[in-house]
């Protein structure tokens, strides 16, 4: 099991899940050139951070990428950036 994060993306969780739900499940061989090919912007995202997961594997866990198989990719909600809502005070 390999686990890799990312924070600030820059995309939003919506999009990122339409992606990623068309590569869950599916072995990590089979996704890469999928993700390679979507024009998404999301989709270069999550290969970046998939790459990062297998590379985990690799050296972590002694693990072949052949052999690896997404089982679970998430995609929350960012947090947000506070700013100064000018408004009157009743003066």
């Amino acid at each position: 099991m390999a686990i890799a994060r990312t924070k600030n993306v820059g995309i939003s969780d919506y999009k990122l899940r339409l992606v990623m739900d068309q590569i869950r499940g599916k072995m990590v061989s089979d996704a890469i050139p999928m993700l390679r090919y979507m024009t998404s912007p999301a989709a270069a995202e999550i290969l970046k951070i998939l790459n990062a997961a297998a590379a985990n594997a690799e050296n972590n866990d002694l693990q072949s990428r052949a052999d690896l198989k997404i089982v679970r990719i998430t995609a929350d909600k960012a947090t947000w950036i506070r700013r100064f809502r000018p408004k009157a005070r009743g003066r």
